[in-house]
């Protein structure tokens, strides 16, 4: 399985990003960089939301809306700029997997990628529908069904984190810190290939609760 930086690296993540860029007004190297940080940090997110029952039923409702098609359709929905429809689809996933941890999150992308906050917010509304239709088509074709399924689901599209030095590095600096079992260590070891947790944490490091 591909990993989601292969993606961003391939045709259609260019597509992605320049899409993105157009939308959002910025660079498309700034827009690039800052979704080799999100994406990682919202799947691993949706991963430790997998893990209870509720959880799972609501990701994977929200997978089954949408089995990839945004993704044969990316040149309709930049078309004349994404449609509201979608970014509140994207608003609604965003408070899904982020919850109250939402605004701390996306300011820490800001500081950590240079883009002022109210465009990483209106980036990531345009990711979130995108990356669902990744899962959804990435889901259906392996015929995912229930947790286990869509927690390796999403380790696999991780993995590919750690194929990038760069994104490593970017990832490493934000999740540096003293590793207290919290969701952000869960992304840490995924991510970055499988690194240890101790040092772990930091800029994000209990904004998903950790005990």
């Amino acid at each position: 399985m591909s990993g989601i930086l292969d993606l961003l690296n391939g045709p259609i993540g260019q597509q992605i990003i320049s899409g993105v860029s157009q939308q959002s007004g910025q660079s498309a190297d700034k827009t690039s960089g800052l979704l080799q940080m999100a994406l990682p940090v919202l799947m691993g997110a949706m991963k430790k939301q997998v893990t209870t029952q509720d959880g799972n039923d609501s990701l994977l409702g929200a997978i089954n809306q949408d089995q990839g098609g945004i993704l044969d359709n990316l040149e309709g929905l930049f078309s004349g700029g994404v449609s509201q429809d979608v970014q509140n689809q994207g608003d609604n996933i965003l408070s899904q997997v982020l919850g109250g941890n939402r605004s701390s999150v996306e300011n820490a992308l800001s500081q950590k990628s240079g883009i002022d906050i109210g465009s990483v917010g209106n980036i990531l509304k345009v990711a979130g529908p995108i990356l669902m239709g990744v899962l959804g088509k990435e889901s259906t074709q392996r015929g995912v069904t229930d947790a286990n399924g869509i927690g390796n689901l999403l380790g696999g599209l991780m993995g590919g984190a750690s194929q990038n030095s760069g994104a490593s590095s970017i990832l490493t600096s934000i999740l540096d810190a003293d590793g207290d079992g919290s969701i952000i260590d869960d992304v840490a070891n995924i991510a970055l290939g499988g690194k240890k947790k101790g040092g772990l944490g930091g800029l994000l490091g209990g904004l998903f609760g950790g005990k």
